[in-house]
Order: C-alpha cells, then structure tokens, then sequence
C-alpha cells in the first residue's frame, strides 16, 4: 500500500441527479478527498435512464447505446475533474466505478444485479485502470451485493472504543453500525430521496426539495404514513438490500390510492414522505444503540428538514454529517469506490460478509487496462 497513490472514485446513485467524482489520496491516516465534482447527467440520458428502471423492458440496442452513453458521461467527468484539479491520467492508480444500477434482484431463483457503464471504454476514454462490477462477486457467495459501503466506513470512520453509526441517505438510505473491532453491520433501511424526489418532480416538475422547504409547507398525515409503515420490507431482518425495483413512484402511487387523501395537499404528502423516510431510518438505528454519534452523508446530509426530524427522533444521538469527519457528505459514496478499487488493485478481500450475507468475504470487482 503506497502512501500518496491517488484513486477516482465515482458514483451514480439511485437518484439519477449527477454523477459524483472524487479524486482520494491514500495518507497514513486513511483517505484524503483531493477534489470532487457532480456534474449534472445529460438530461436526454437521464430520462432513458429513468425509463429503463421504471418500465424495466428495454430493447438491446438501446441497452447497449445508453452503456456506451453512461460511461462516455463518466470518462468527461473524471477527465473535467482532473483538468480542474491539476493531476494528470498518469498520477492516477485507478478509477473505481460503481455503475449506473438499472436492475437489483437478490433474493429470486437466480440472485442477479445489472449496472451499466462500459468500463473498458472509461479505461480506455480516460487512460487510467478502471475497477468496476463491484456487486456479483459478493453474489456469486451468496450475499445480497449491497451495500458495499460499510466496508469502507468501518475502514475511514471507526474509532476505538466508540460505537459510531454511519447514515447515507441516497435515493435510497443504508445504515453502517461501526465498532472499534472489525465487525460492521450495514444494510438498507429503506427510502431515503427517492420517493421524495419521484414525489415533487411529478407535482412540481423539480429534481429535488432543496431543504425540504416544499415538504416544510405541509403537515403529517397519520393515515398514510401508517399505511407506508406496513410495507414488508421494513419489517425483514438484514442482510437485505432494495432499490429503484421495490420503492418507486408506482409503489407510492398505489399506496396513495389506499388512503382518503382528497382533502390533503401535495405538499402534505411530501411532508408526509420526508416523515416516511425520518422514521424507517431512526427505528432501525435505534434498534444498534440508544446513543451514539451518527454521521450523515448523501443528497439527504443537504436537506434541513430531514436533518432536524433525524435529531429529534433520535434525541441520544449527536448528529452531524461527515464534514465532521474530513469528507464531504456529497463525496463520501464516490470516495468508497475509490478505496474499493485500492482493495481491488492490491487484491484484498473486501469485509462484508456479515453486511451482505455472503458466505465468506471476497476480492471485488474487475480491473480494465487502458
């Protein structure tokens, strides 16, 4: 392991809203973040993307042309990024690169999961060994392939003789429970942006709730965060992972038409949803510790609503996002590709058995030269 080895880590996350790039730097004390962006993708791209995961049915051809899009995307961000920070290709060890998830399925007959993002083109694009295709090895053993970050947090964020919990919160939220040993217990609690951002993009044509301040203009309503705390999901041990394929805006829409919503405003079932997402997320840690300090990363780190309902349910926790920590909370998801492609690069296993429910931990991924 060489001191000073600088890793591209990027990102793409169950949002849809950019791609995250972060240039790392491997120090004695862990990883640095050198720079980082989160460019905006192509909006053509984007809507395919969405239209691919909410439709699920795609003909080849066009599954083949958005694969070769979404990795040209991913090669100009990190390309832009590089320019902007003053490295060359040739200081850069690797590119880790999570993908473009259009299909998760773990738990059928034939445990499978899709990303796209050629990245024997962001090799060959960029001139730096990529590492991709994180997930299937860790399938192929049985596990669920997600979430792969609680690797890294225990390896960034623990610290002895403290139990700290990790809180990303992406389109969908995952928790990471760390201890000063080894051990790490992580797994998706359920929504985090997704249903938000499905939500206010349908009523207001917007991406996002930008601090929440639509969801801040409505009130709670019981019956229909009741009827959503009946999912199944919720309610199932870990390991489990979940995504796009379970929490979308055809799920909430048949939640919706089992409630009497007539008299309420979108704003209250936006407010409602943030709710949804504050309390699935708090029960799950509170069922690991009853106080502790919790960091949060992610698009949600952004939101103050969604802050502020996580610190009052959770009043024994002290809660901040990891700019506490040295990372920012927008960077942190693309900084463990990074260091997942150090562990690819140096061959060593990745600790996530206990996460995922492998049956033993595993070398990740795959490494394309340029």
């Amino acid at each position: 392991m060489t001191l000073g080895s600088y890793y591209i880590g990027i990102m793409s996350g169950t949002s849809l809203d950019a791609i995250d790039v972060v240039i790392t730097r491997r120090t004695s004390s862990g990883f640095q973040q050198i720079a980082g962006s989160a460019p905006a993708l192509p909006e053509k791209l984007r809507s395919r993307l969405l239209q691919i995961c909410r439709d699920k049915h795609v003909d080849l051809q066009t599954l083949g042309e958005t694969d070769q899009q979404f990795a040209l995307a991913c090669a100009d961000a990190v390309k832009q990024l590089l320019k902007e920070s003053g490295l060359s290709a040739s200081q850069i060890t690797a590119v880790g690169s999570h993908g473009q998830t259009i299909f998760h399925s773990p738990s059928g007959l034939y445990p499978f999961t899709q990303q796209i993002g050629d990245a024997a083109l962001i090799a060959a694009a960029t001139g730096i060994p990529c590492a991709a295709d994180f997930r299937r090895m860790d399938m192929a053993y049985g596990g669920q392939g997600a979430p792969l970050v609680p690797a890294f947090h225990q390896a960034l964020f623990a610290e002895k003789g403290k139990k700290r919990v990790i809180v990303n919160i992406g389109g969908i939220a995952n928790i990471s429970v760390l201890t000063s040993d080894k051990n790490v217990l992580g797994y998706d609690t359920g929504p985090g942006n997704m249903l938000l951002d499905a939500w206010i993009n349908e009523t207001r044509q917007k991406s996002f709730d930008k601090n929440g301040s639509f969801a801040s203009q409505g009130e709670v309503i019981s019956a229909l965060l009741a009827q959503l705390l009946t999912e199944p999901y919720l309610k199932k041990t870990a390991p489990k992972s979940t995504g796009r394929e379970k929490f979308n805006l055809a799920w909430l829409k048949q939640q919706l038409s089992l409630v009497n919503i007539e008299q309420y405003s979108d704003a209250d079932i936006q407010r409602t949803l943030l709710e949804f997402s504050a309390v699935t997320i708090s029960e799950q840690i509170q069922i690991h510790t009853r106080g502790c300090e919790t960091f949060v990363c992610g698009g949600g780190a952004l939101n103050q609503l969604l802050m502020e309902r996580l610190q009052a349910l959770l009043p024994k926790h002290r809660i901040n996002d990891t700019h506490s920590l040295n990372i920012d909370p927008m960077y942190v998801e693309a900084a463990a590709f990074a260091w997942l492609a150090e562990q690819r690069c140096l061959e060593k296993p990745v600790p996530l058995k206990a996460v995922t429910g492998a049956r033993q931990d595993a070398i990740l991924g795959c490494v394309y030269l340029p």
